[in-house]
C-alpha cells in the first residue's frame, strides 16, 4: 500500500473497517521509454550490445499485491538492431532467428514472487524460434503513480504509470541459436528498462 493510501486508510482501520487493496490495472508499453537490450561477449575481446525495437504487450499490476502481476509480451524478431546491418541480416537468417519462419518472440508469465519491498522474480515461458523454455527475470519496481510530467505536459496529465528495471541470462543453445558458441558466448544477458501507461 502506498503512503498516501495508508494515511487515507488509518481512520477506517481505527473504526474496524476493512480496507481492500487496490485492484490490479492493465498497462501498455510507453514505446519511447522502453528498451529491450541483449549483451553478449564477442570472442573474448569485447561485450557487444543489440536491441529489439518492435514489441507489444500488456502488464497487469498492482503494487498492493505484486505477486498477482501478469506479463504478456510479443517481440518482432525482425526488429533486431545491432547497428551493423550485415550482422542484423545474418541474425534474421536460418543460422539464427530464422525470422521468415519464426517472426515473433513471446514471453508469458507463469508466476510472480515478491522478493522485497520493490523487487520481484517473474517466471515465464519464453519462446524463440519455436523453442519454449522457462526463464526467470529479476525485476525492480521503480515507480507507480501519476506521471511526474503531468503538471507540465498535457500528454501526461492524469496519466498513471508504472516503471520497471529487469534482467535475466539466457543460453543461446537452448533456443537453437548456438552458432559459433562458445567462441562467441553462449550466455546472453537481457536488460529491460520500461515505463508503462495505464490503459483507459
Amino acid at each position: 500500500m502506498t503512503r498516501t493510501r495508508f494515511l487515507f486508510a488509518l481512520p477506517l482501520l481505527a473504526m474496524g473497517v476493512a480496507v481492500q487493496p487496490a485492484a490490479a490495472e492493465s498497462y501498455s508499453f510507453d514505446m519511447g521509454h522502453t528498451k529491450i537490450i541483449f549483451v553478449y561477449n564477442h570472442l573474448g575481446m569485447s561485450n557487444q550490445y543489440g536491441r529489439f525495437d518492435g514489441f507489444d504487450g500488456e502488464v497487469v499490476f498492482s503494487a498492493d499485491k505484486m505477486s498477482d502481476a501478469k506479463i504478456n509480451v510479443t517481440i518482432d524478431a525482425n526488429s533486431i538492431d545491432t547497428d551493423v546491418p550485415k550482422l542484423d541480416e545474418h541474425l534474421k537468417s536460418p543460422d539464427f532467428f530464422d525470422t521468415t519462419k519464426h517472426p515473433n518472440i513471446t514471453f508469458k508469465s507463469t508466476s510472480v514472487k515478491q522478493t522485497g519491498a520493490k523487487s520481484l522474480q517473474v517466471t515465464g515461458d519464453l519462446t524463440i524460434k519455436g523453442k519454449t523454455r522457462p526463464v526467470v527475470l529479476d525485476a525492480t519496481l521503480n515507480f507507480q503513480g501519476e506521471h511526474p510530467l503531468g503538471k507540465f505536459s498535457k500528454a501526461y496529465a492524469g496519466a498513471q504509470y508504472v516503471a520497471f528495471s529487469a534482467h535475466t541470462r539466457l543460453r543461446r543453445t537452448d533456443f537453437d541459436l548456438g552458432l559459433f558458441a562458445p567462441l562467441t558466448s553462449d550466455t546472453v544477458d537481457i536488460i529491460i528498462e520500461t515505463e508503462l501507461r495505464e490503459k483507459k
